[in-house]
């Protein structure tokens, strides 16, 4: 069985980047251990937090590369947790702890398969970033400067999980992200409730605004934001159509009794794949404690997310919604853009996908399933766009390990199996 030990010393690291918190003595840690494991090693400084950079050389020049990161999310709400965030404990045969699932399972699974080889077959390179939790803002900068150090011919994303019916799964894309923050004022301090009959409120305009950016069908509002989206091809949908899913289990997981717009199963992995969203992350405004307080705010905010697919452009994104709001009134609202990613994706004929699947293959006792790309988002383009590099996401995580969660885990039999896949994948290679 695989050691879960070194996992376990790097789970009790809070390296929590939103709010910069054990970031220094996490990445010196993932250092150390790729210095154990026989890695020249390099912390890379960048104007936010550091790269960790590992390089081991093969018998040849071909080269594999492992993109992880050492951040996690915030904890909270902390009353939810069975069990401390950051110590990590066994239960049931899982592993529960605040980034086990994301991403530092998977960081040390491919860590303890490159260790089990006496000499590599091919070289191995890890980039090992920081600020992933924070939309890796500071990773353009240190891709462009540093294009020679990370040249490979093929590079494993950082997630990854069996679905609801247990089999394994591969993706070769992330959807795109514009990230904005709302922020509305109105008076100069809070006011007693009765003088919302003269003096308006924040909160009503910030809702009216957030009202406008999409219609009760899910199409975005914003005028020319569909403008380039580029649908997939004929060849990529059939492969679509050959993906097993259950919604039934899936809503049964999640509590619901039906999906947005009561869609069809098939229309479900469709939108996964190929919808846009804008999706209210959060609003905050006035007073949310106990009991009453009559109170008018004088400022709102509200944190929202457009996902967005090939060819949509984040920064394009949002000129067009700040051009929205001026043309519908709410001029004075401010908006902020807090990091932009552009979609990303590997071409299902690439040769690396096959061997990436056929190492799964090899391991699992159920066939993977192969996604053209993912709902979630990412610095993945950098690889795939910038780096030109073919660049495919599996992981150890599973349908209950609640990354982003309280009682985040990982089934400790998924771990070993995706340390013996990386194994399978650095043979083959």
């Amino acid at each position: 069985m695989t050691n879960i030990e070194p996992l376990k010393e790097l789970l009790r690291i809070p390296s929590v980047s939103t709010v910069h918190q054990g970031i220094e003595e996490c990445a010196e840690k993932v250092k150390e251990f790729l210095e154990e494991a026989g890695f020249e090693t390099q912390i890379i400084e960048t104007k936010g937090h550091p790269v960790v950079f590992g390089e081991k050389k093969g018998k040849t020049d071909k080269t594999l590369m492992f993109y992880d990161h050492y951040d996690v999310q915030p904890p909270d709400p902390l009353d939810e947790w069975e069990s401390p965030p950051f110590e990590p404990e066994v239960r049931n045969n899982r592993l529960y702890a605040r980034g086990v699932a994301d991403n530092k399972g998977n960081l040390m699974a491919r860590l303890e398969a490159v260790k089990s080889f006496d000499e590599l077959p091919v070289t191995i390179k890890f980039v090992v970033e920081g600020e992933e939790e924070m939309g890796s803002p500071h990773l353009e900068g240190f891709v462009n400067d540093n294009k020679d150090l990370l040249k490979a011919d093929g590079c494993i994303w950082e997630a990854g999980y069996k679905d609801v019916a247990g089999r394994p799964t591969m993706f070769l894309g992330a959807k795109g992200l514009c990230y904005v923050e709302f922020r509305v004022k109105g008076a100069n301090r809070d006011l007693h409730s009765a003088s919302a009959v003269i003096v308006e409120s924040p909160v009503w305009r910030l809702v009216r605004a957030l009202t406008s950016l999409k219609d009760e069908n899910e199409r975005i509002l914003i005028e020319g934001f569909y403008d380039d989206v580029n649908p997939p091809d004929k060849e990529e949908l059939d492969l679509v159509d050959t993906i097993p899913y259950n919604g039934d289990l899936t809503k049964k997981i999640l509590g619901i009794d039906k999906f947005l717009l009561d869609i069809s199963d098939k229309e479900a992995v469709s939108r996964i794949l190929y919808a846009s969203s804008c999706n209210i992350c959060g609003i905050h405004a006035g007073y949310t404690g106990k009991g009453s307080k009559t109170v008018l705010p004088c400022k709102a905010m509200a944190k929202v997310d457009f996902r967005l697919v090939p060819d949509q452009d984040p920064e394009k994104v949002f000129n067009l919604l700040k051009a929205h709001l001026k043309k519908h009134g709410y001029s004075d609202i401010e908006v902020e853009s807090m990091g932009p990613l552009w979609p990303a994706k590997t071409s299902f004929k690439e040769r690396f996908v096959t061997v990436v699947k056929e190492s799964m293959d090899a391991v699992y006792d159920k066939e993977a399933v192969v996604y053209p790309t993912m709902s979630g988002s990412g610095p993945m383009w950098l690889f795939t766009n910038v780096l030109n590099i073919p660049t495919v996401s599996i992981g150890v995580g599973d349908a209950e390990s609640r990354a982003h969660s309280p009682n985040e885990s990982i089934n400790l039999t998924d771990y070993e199996e995706g340390t013996q896949v990386i194994k399978e994948l650095i043979n083959r290679f």
